[in-house]
């Protein structure tokens, strides 16, 4: 019975580990960018609508 693994399985798990990894970093980093400009946005419009009249495009 063989202990441990061979090249090619370290290799591979590495792989899909890092695969995984990036994956769920990119999922949440672009639900966090999501949300803190939707945030950003709406303190804009707050600041926007009280302190000057929303002008009217023709």
């Amino acid at each position: 019975m063989q202990k441990g693994f061979t090249l090619i399985q370290t290799v591979a798990i590495a792989g899909v580990f890092s695969a995984v990894s990036g994956w769920y970093g990119f999922m949440f980093g672009r639900e966090s960018a999501r949300k803190e400009l939707g945030d950003l946005i709406d303190s804009l419009r707050r600041s926007n609508s009280s302190s000057s009249p929303p002008s009217s495009h023709s």
